[in-house]
């Protein structure tokens, strides 16, 4: 179960829009990630190197979680709302749940449900 030192920093760095530095710093180096129903990703050095990639096409990323975080052991569920400025044209907003599994203070499976309408890219 991670600590509530642990979730405040994870939720502090994402907020402060270092996503990178969030897989860095909070996931296992065995962890895995999915979006929706798709197929999981695994790996920290992949899930990097698929968040620098997708962060280079937007010029700027807003990040707040929304409401209380919901811990129950080892599974935490985070309501985040993220908004994406590209280099032109309009914002865009995505709101998801992060449902995770977390081993101690290390992330190890993080699930993502959204709406993939809201992020047709």
């Amino acid at each position: 179960m991670p600590s509530p030192a642990t979730l405040e920093a994870f939720i502090a760095t994402v907020e402060a829009n270092d996503h990178v530095g969030a897989i860095e710093r909070f996931y296992a180096p065995e962890a895995s990630t999915r979006d929706n129903a798709d197929e999981p990703r695994h790996g920290r050095e992949a899930l990097i190197a698929r968040e620098r990639a997708f962060l280079t096409l937007w010029a700027k990323v807003d990040s707040r979680h929304l409401g209380p975080v919901l811990v129950d052991g080892d599974h935490v569920a985070i309501c985040w709302r993220f908004e994406f400025t590209p280099a032109e044209g309009p914002t865009r907003a995505m709101e998801e749940i992060a449902w995770q599994t977390w081993r101690g203070d290390e992330l190890v499976e993080e699930r993502f449900f959204f709406n993939p309408g809201q992020m047709a890219v």
